[in-house]
């Protein structure tokens, strides 16, 4: 294809491409590949991509005017491409962030040590919607709550990267990480002898190591399951996904019980069986309507009785979410400071916070060049991008500030990095971000890589695949030596 008028936005960092459509260093044979191949020649890769997400059954539900849809997991068949030795030190950056994280966790549940030493406000901590008083003077194994993380990174025009925020609740998108890679290796196979791609589909076999090690019996093969809200869910799909490639059991709420000695049961054919580990997909308020809504019928009642009893372990534990609050995001650079004595690898995008006084003016006084997001929603909802937004929304967001400062932080608007994306009838820069997963037990383990999510929109920054998103498949790569090709 003539990629001469390929035009990166001037103020973005584009991943593959400079200034005339010239590779970036250790990237050419990407840019050769676009250059060489005919409009024919990659539509036709991405209907075979298309049939293969057809035939293999790859969707996610989005949720609209009160009905499930199920759409076609949306992906585009050119890559996104990282050189691995930037790829390491990102990696080092998650280790040491879900660390501190962990940390913090531990710490806000019992001593509280770093708001006795005022390094967080005791206030950002009293108003959390996501604080458990029942998870008060716990500390699992390992003093890790959030064993499964899924950390939102972002490259800004100069190609800084940085973390956007942390999901330490329930992070979906990993089965989707891996069926985009198994579809560009039936799509793009000659690409691959021309890399060394770092492998990816490790990723199930590492996170049954990671569920094996918190279990509180000792066993060669724990008794894992995968607890569902169900078929309804939007990453249902995912659920089920894992707990195959894992050769766990996926289960609901009504398939486990808690007997009279605190243990954890699964009802099977044989009678029932003792579980040890409960990788959980569903919300806190829903795990057990004894202790948290007690209209609940997607949890197990006295499961957290079972849990804090160190009966069963829960990944991510309840009470995690404490620190998936964007709020608290602000100050993760200060607990690996205050925890770890190092300073963070990785920087947080610049943020206000509204219930700061000074700062909630300077963000009321600014609003139409920010980006305001509330501190407990996810998926771009409830978010306001200013420059994008009507007058009639920037007074709504204004009111919402002003009741409710405590909810909203506001970041500047960072012009997220390019990666050539395939359109109708041309190859254009599309803005992307990346969730890296990153697991930690009696060890830590990132994946290379993670879900690249692309905004198909022209010039958009929503990326998320519930606001008309897609997907690409990420390599982290190195160059094939001379004389070493396979």
């Amino acid at each position: 294809m003539d990629l001469k008028s390929y035009r990166p936005s001037i103020n973005a960092y584009d991943e593959l491409f400079l200034a005339g459509a010239r590779s970036r260093p250790g990237l050419a044979e990407v840019g050769k590949f676009l250059k060489k191949s005919s409009l024919r020649d990659l539509n036709r890769r991405r209907s075979d991509a298309e049939l293969a997400i057809r035939s293999m059954g790859i969707t996610f539900t989005v949720y609209s005017d009160g009905s499930n849809i199920d759409r076609e997991w949306p992906f585009d068949i050119i890559p996104r491409t990282i050189l691995k030795k930037e790829w390491d030190q990102v990696e080092l950056g998650l280790k040491q962030r879900l660390q501190a994280l962990n940390l913090f966790i531990t710490d806000v549940y019992n001593d509280q040590k770093i708001i006795k030493d005022k390094i967080i406000p005791r206030e950002i901590l009293a108003s959390s919607k996501d604080y458990r008083e029942f998870c008060e003077g716990v500390t699992p194994i390992f003093g890790v709550w959030a064993h499964i993380c899924g950390t939102d990174l972002i490259r800004d025009g100069d190609g800084t990267i940085y973390v956007l925020e942390d999901n330490l609740r329930v992070p979906s998108g990993v089965s989707y990480m891996l069926e985009n890679r198994n579809i560009s290796k039936r799509v793009l196979p000659e690409l691959f002898e021309n890399y060394e791609v770092l492998p990816m589909d490790n990723y199930p076999s590492q996170l049954l190591e990671t569920l094996s090690a918190i279990s509180p019996r000792p066993s060669d093969l724990p008794e894992i399951v995968v607890l569902t809200p169900g078929i309804y869910n939007s990453a249902y799909f995912e659920h089920s996904f894992l707990a195959q490639r894992m050769g766990a059991e996926l289960v609901e709420g009504s398939d486990l019980v808690v007997g009279d000695d605190d243990h954890v049961y699964m009802k099977t054919v044989a009678g029932l069986s003792r579980v040890d580990v409960i990788y959980r997909r569903i919300d806190d308020l829903f795990l057990d309507p004894e202790v948290f809504n007690k209209d609940s019928v997607l949890g197990v009642p006295g499961l957290m009785r079972a849990w804090k009893k160190g009966h069963v372990a829960l990944a991510n534990a309840p009470g995690a979410g404490v620190a998936d609050d964007k709020v608290v995001y602000t100050y993760v650079p200060d607990m690996i400071r205050y925890y770890l004595g190092e300073d963070p690898i990785l920087p947080n995008v610049p943020s206000y916070m509204c219930s700061d006084k000074v700062q909630r003016q300077h963000v009321l006084e600014n609003l139409e060049n920010l980006v305001v997001k509330p501190a407990n929603e996810s998926g771009g909802y409830g978010m306001y991008i200013g420059p994008r937004e009507s007058k009639r929304r920037t007074a709504e967001m204004k009111r919402l500030i002003k009741s409710n400062p405590r909810n909203y932080i506001a970041q500047p608007i960072i012009n997220l990095s390019t990666v050539p994306t395939l359109c109708d009838n041309s190859i254009e820069p599309r803005h992307v971000d990346l969730r890296p997963f990153v697991l930690q037990g009696d060890r830590s383990f990132v994946t290379a890589g993670g879900l690249t999510r692309v905004a198909l929109v022209k010039g958009s920054l929503v990326v998320n695949s519930s606001q008309g998103g897609g997907s690409k498949d990420t390599w982290i790569i190195e160059p094939i030596k001379k004389g070493k090709r396979r």
